[in-house]
């Protein structure tokens, strides 16, 4: 009886093995095969002096003053100007919302849905304090040991003077797409966009343009961020994730701390109970969505071991889960996140305040809203907080396609520009301004081909923003096959 109990487990054992085996060479890759593109020249030191130019120029929006700074996109406007000659000849060219920039290039065929490319000229402020900690002041514009340094280099005027560069060269053979293509160049993204992305919508509505795509900044070319891929691998945002600041605020009666009331009633302990609970037992973490598809994409480029659990997630979801929750950057990849921003309680040492509140910050993960983040808050929080939503709040963005036309371009023109490189689905975990177009837009995209490492992910928004020169020659080639691959007939 025994011997046979074992027999059947090994042959239950032996078969799941099989099954696992099969599964995974069952999963090929799904990469595109793609020839490399014919090589392009590119005066790379003159591209880097024309972004070295613009990061010169303090471009940093306020969310309360809509003409802060105002002299200084004003500047830049007309640097735009001067250094683009052709570009500003050729596209009709509108200032939208006060100082955002709007390009339209018109296409050949008038009945192709036209296509929408993005960057922001606005930069987030420095740290104060931070300035002596920079190897090149913040806005000086320095080209040294083979980088662009400054704010902005990066996040995102990178990508303003490469498109546009890439327009100017295109422009120069004569060159005119099939799909008419617009460029907006927003100018308060990093304070929501409420002036300059919202009116641009306003401007597309009105004038009833759908797009077929909008391609944005998001995500980008990773290198040895995924552990056990040694490729490059580039990662094409298809969502991004919501965002809600709430506030929790308790009253308490104040009087002398040396006589304090029963425990659980003061105003600091009622809001310190809702945060123990919240931070202790956040939204629950799920593989689903844009990182199941992003993760049944990169399987078949994993080794051994990694190779076979992440080509058999029905099985290994569990083991995954506990994994990916263990790092920051795959916590949030696959959970509504939760952190503790703002606490406010008290002015005096012996005195109980009659007021205390807290702001809690969550990012949304796609298939739940703001909703579900304040009945979350509430249920832990109990009876006696009140709980509000600050203004500013989104929702998660709606889900593009994998298998759609546009991703398929954007797939093949990296295939083919960086070859080796690895292309996947992902989610984006921070906001952009494209989440404010997907209203007009068939699908929306979110990626900029930046080489990111892991030394890298602390200069954005940070110290020693940079982007190399190399790195952004290949924007430039990469901004200009995709601009030349639209000139292919429609399917």
């Amino acid at each position: 009886m025994l011997r046979r109990f074992f027999l059947a487990v090994a042959a239950l054992l032996l078969l799941l093995i099989a099954v696992l085996a099969v599964n995974t060479l069952r999963h090929g890759s799904r990469q595109l095969d793609v020839g490399a593109a014919a090589p392009l020249a590119i005066d790379e030191k003159a591209v880097a002096d024309k972004l070295a130019g613009a990061v010169r120029f303090k471009t940093i929006a306020s969310r309360e003053d809509a003409e802060a700074n105002a002299e200084e996109f004003r500047k830049l406007h007309a640097y735009l100007r001067e250094r683009f000659p052709r570009v500003h000849e050729k596209l009709k060219v509108e200032t939208i919302g006060g100082y955002s920039l709007l390009y339209t290039w018109q296409g050949t065929d008038s009945r192709a849905q036209p296509v929408l490319l993005m960057a922001h000229q606005d930069v987030v402020p420095i740290s104060p304090g931070t300035e002596s900690k920079w190897t090149a002041q913040p806005f000086a514009g320095e080209i040294r040991d083979g980088f662009v340094w400054g704010r902005g280099a990066w996040d995102d005027k990178a990508r303003v003077i490469a498109q546009l560069e890439a327009v100017e060269m295109l422009l120069a053979t004569g060159f005119q797409p099939r799909q008419t293509v617009m460029f907006a160049f927003g100018h308060d993204e990093e304070v929501t966009g409420l002036r300059g992305a919202v009116n641009l919508l306003k401007t597309f509505q009105d004038r009833k343009l759908r797009f077929e795509f909008v391609l944005d900044e998001g995500s980008a070319i990773t290198q040895g961020v995924l552990p056990g891929i040694d490729k490059p691998v580039a990662l094409i945002g298809l969502a991004e994730k919501g965002y809600a600041s709430v506030v929790l605020q308790a009253s308490g009666t104040p009087g002398h701390s040396s006589m304090p009331p029963a425990v659980g009633t003061t105003a600091i302990g009622q809001i310190a109970t809702a945060l123990h609970r919240l931070e202790h037992e956040q939204r629950p973490a799920s593989i689903s969505g844009v990182a199941r598809e992003m993760f049944e994409t990169l399987a078949p480029e994993f080794g051994g071991v990694q190779r076979i659990v992440l080509s058999n997630l029905w099985l290994t979801e569990p083991l995954v889960r506990r994994s990916l929750e263990k790092g920051k950057s795959t916590n949030a990849l696959i959970r509504t996140t939760t952190a503790m921003t703002i606490v406010d309680g008290g002015n005096k040492d012996n005195v109980l305040p009659g007021q205390a509140s807290a702001t809690v910050n969550f990012r949304l993960l796609p298939g739940e809203s703001i909703d579900t983040a304040v009945q979350h808050v509430k249920a832990k929080a109990g009876e006696g907080v009140q709980v509000s939503v600050l203004p500013g709040a989104s929702e998660p963005s709606p889900l593009s396609r994998a298998d759609a036309p546009g991703y398929q371009l954007i797939a093949r023109t990296l295939r083919a520009q960086f070859p080796g490189v690895l292309v996947s689905p992902s989610l984006v975990l921070q906001g952009t301004d494209s989440h404010h177009y997907v209203s007009v837009a068939d699908q929306v995209y979110r990626f900029a081909p930046v080489r990111v490492t892991p030394e890298d992910l602390p200069r954005l928004h940070g110290i020693d923003e940079r982007i190399g020169t190399k790195n952004l020659a290949e924007h430039v080639r990469f901004y200009h096959l995709l601009l030349s691959n639209l000139n292919s007939p429609a399917p």
